[in-house]
């Protein structure tokens, strides 16, 4: 069986759908950086966030807010809860940076995007650290 996909207005194969699929897919050289590639996607989304409030576009602040909190929802999802008190404290930093985020998707605020823009940069700074460590 055959199965039909409709992608942009033209009929694709189920073979053509993998294929695109697979085109569009990053490889990930571990779980360590696919964190550090989450990390990276908050500042750049939430920099961009940022000047769409600065240029007062609320249809590109409110995109780039979402996807901001998208990836701090996947990493609250990823968190290993058996680790005790640091899994705690990552749950509880990352549901912050999500009401930071909301604030200032409401109040049209760059101070709380500032402040998770500084949270997030330390992050990835620990996180590199860290990481650099188990690889040497």
């Amino acid at each position: 069986m055959e199965l039909t996909i409709k992608n942009k207005g033209k009929k694709m194969t189920s073979n053509l759908a993998y294929a695109t699929y697979s085109q569009n897919n990053v490889s990930i050289e571990s779980p360590a950086k696919l964190i550090e590639m989450l990390y990276e996607g908050i500042l750049r989304f939430a920099s961009l966030a940022k000047r769409s409030i600065e240029k007062n576009d609320i249809e590109k602040k409110s995109y780039w807010i979402n996807k901001t909190v998208a990836i701090f929802s996947e990493l609250l999802s990823s968190i290993n809860h058996d680790r005790g008190d640091i899994s705690d404290y990552l749950t509880g930093l990352y549901l912050y940076q999500i009401k930071s985020l909301s604030i200032a998707n409401i109040e049209n605020d760059t101070k709380n995007i500032d402040q998770v823009l500084h949270v997030t940069k330390e992050l990835l700074e620990a996180w590199r650290e860290e990481t650099q460590h188990v690889v040497d």
